[in-house]
């Protein structure tokens, strides 16, 4: 109690003495140092735990732990937001997304721990996912709930949720300028003077946070030790278009595995098959091991054949076709893994897997090529980084936040022109089969998408009851034209409801339709029955603001009657929802 009255006197001092735009810039370097903390611990927990469980496996051979281990590990995921967090709802970036959309900003503060400790134990144990998307629900988690107690309005608290998106990707992997990009291209933020401050302050808080915290062989880094030459150019255009193919695949394999999943309706029958059929695939393809960047890591020090170790190719690893047919089964496996890891009950996102697909998809086209010995060699390096913006902005239909990712990753811009030319093509590639994102599909289907459109926004923010009249006057259905009359001198309105005593709607009475009887008084016992309108159409409380211009447009009508189970409550107009939109657009403008 003494808290709530303290945060009570605080809002009070704070709305008369701090204007908003200042309190969200403060707000957003707690929000980053937050999520910079959250990153912090769920990538050192994650790092050693993975090292204690196999840091004792030899190179040279198999390891029956790799088929236990994940099961285990989405088990414990499962048990504890099951039954201890008791978080039922779905997490990572499609559920911010629909949260912005549908709940006014509000998200759970338990939201916050279930995806730290779900995704810990999941990734820890081998679950084939990424860790970003738990990482930015948590600093949108931080985000929403400080909104949230301080009663900022939506807008503000929205632009708090893309704070601790921003603040939490940067703090992965330190890349502040990216992390700004991913909040307005993905959750599709204002692109305003008001709103790109409070991003670029909780990004570089998240950044340095991290930077200071975390070990150095945690953080993703990779170095470009050559420059681009322009001879290579026709080779990052096909890179381009594999890698738009391989988004493709990517979103198709994902939804088809998450389909025959929705089939099982026990989650027990779930997690045994889903840890089961990933641990068999990790144990035959180790690489496909926790988020996957370990591999890249070996590609880019030049270490590529000990991608093959604890598997049965060990001994076959100098063997050119073989290790590219490797390549290419965890190409293939990999979203597969990804999946099954999630469709189990682990908590993961993914933007990591697709990452890895995308590196080990520059990473085999630039070994196939040098393999045939017809060509100049071309730098594996370069187009594994390149490949990794390629497929990661293809998946994500975020082009920008790809290639600035990768561009800040290597710590220059050696590589921007093919960073930039393979990512566009890629993204053109898949935008021809896939109009929407994986994280955006299947909100949009549901309608349940309104970010990335404004009007769309304004209209769902708007309910029904808002915009509700109720200074109609009513008229029974047993009353006489002369009864009408009557009312007429006291209205200001055109249209008269007709409703019983116990407030069922029959229809309505236009003035129009009885202005040549109402001035001939021995027309005064007409029923008031013969004048009747049924409408075209009427709406109920509970219905959407989209559906009721969808009705406005189709009807043509001014005003439409409110009912709903068969009793009246009022009218709508196009008028108040008009005045309503403009106030509403205004509330959720970011300037």
């Amino acid at each position: 109690m003494n808290l709530r009255k303290s945060i009570g006197k605080f809002m009070i001092w704070r709305v008369r003495n701090v204007p908003d735009n200042y309190f969200v810039i403060v707000l957003s370097v707690i929000i980053g140092l937050g999520a910079g903390l959250s990153s912090y611990l769920l990538k050192s927990f994650v790092f050693y735990i993975k090292d204690e469980l196999t840091g004792f496996f030899s190179i040279s051979s198999q390891n029956i732990w790799y088929i236990l281990y994940p099961g285990i590990g989405i088990a414990i995921a499962v048990l504890l937001v099951k039954y201890v967090i008791k978080d039922t709802s779905e997490h990572g970036i499609p559920r911010i997304l629909y949260v912005i959309s549908r709940l006014d900003g509000k998200m759970k503060t338990h939201k916050y721990f279930s995806s730290l400790l779900g995704s810990s134990f999941t990734a820890a144990f081998g679950g084939s996912i990424g860790l970003e998307s738990p990482i930015i629900a948590a600093g949108a988690s931080i985000g929403s709930r400080l909104g949230q107690t301080l009663r900022l309005n939506y807008k503000n608290t929205t632009l708090l949720i893309g704070c601790g998106a921003a603040g939490a990707m940067a703090s992965i992997f330190t890349t502040p300028i990216a992390a700004v990009i991913f909040s307005l291209e993905v959750l599709m933020l204002d692109l305003t003077t008001l709103s790109i401050i409070p991003l670029l302050i909780a990004s570089v808080t998240g950044a340095i946070t991290t930077k200071l915290l975390l070990a150095e062989n945690i953080l993703i880094h990779f170095s470009v030790t050559q420059p681009f030459e322009v001879g290579d150019a026709h080779y990052f255009i096909l890179l381009g278009i594999l890698c738009g193919l391989v988004s493709l695949y990517f979103n198709w394999m994902h939804d088809y595995i998450k389909m025959k999943f929705h089939k099982i309706d026990n989650w027990m029958k779930k997690l045994a098959l889903g840890g089961l059929a990933l641990g068999i695939l990790i144990f035959l393809l180790p690489p496909l091991y926790g988020e996957g960047y370990d591999a890249i890591k070996l590609i880019m020090m030049g270490n590529s054949d000990q991608l093959l170790n604890n598997t049965a190719l060990y001994a076959y690893k100098d063997i050119s076709w073989v290790f590219i047919l490797f390549l290419i089964l965890l190409i293939v496996t990999k979203i597969v893994a990804t999946t099954l890891t999630t469709e189990a009950g682990g908590i993961g996102g993914i933007f990591a897997p697709a990452a890895v697909m995308g590196g080990l998809t520059g990473f085999t086209l630039s070994r196939s090529f040098n393999s045939l010995g017809y060509i100049d060699p071309l730098h594996e390096g370069n187009f594994t980084l390149v490949g990794m913006a390629g497929v990661l902005g293809g998946v994500l239909h975020a082009p920008l936040t790809a290639i600035f990712l990768i561009a800040e990753m290597t710590n220059g811009y050696e590589l921007i022109v093919p960073l930039m030319l393979t990512t566009a093509i890629s993204f053109i590639t898949i935008k021809t089969f896939s109009p929407h994102s994986i994280f955006t599909r299947q909100l949009a289907e549901r309608g349940d998408l309104i970010t990335h459109d404004k009007d769309k926004t304004v209209l769902t923010l708007l309910s029904v009851k808002r915009v509700i009249d109720n200074d109609l006057l009513k008229i029974t259905p047993e009353s006489k034209l002369g009864d009408l009359t009557k009312l007429i001198e006291k209205s200001n309105r055109n249209i008269f409801p007709v409703v019983d005593d116990d407030g069922t709607y029959h229809g309505l009475v236009d003035m129009d339709d009885i202005r040549k009887d109402m001035f001939h008084p021995e027309k005064y016992d007409e029923p008031i029955s013969t004048y009747i309108l049924i409408a075209k159409a009427t709406v109920s409380l509970k219905e959407s603001m989209e559906s009721v211009m969808e009705k406005f447009r189709k009807t043509g009508y001014y005003n439409i009657p409110v009912v709903e189970d068969g009793k009246y409550i009022g009218f709508v107009s196009r008028a108040n929802i008009f005045n309503a939109y403009r106030k509403m657009l205004k509330d959720v403008s970011m300037e």
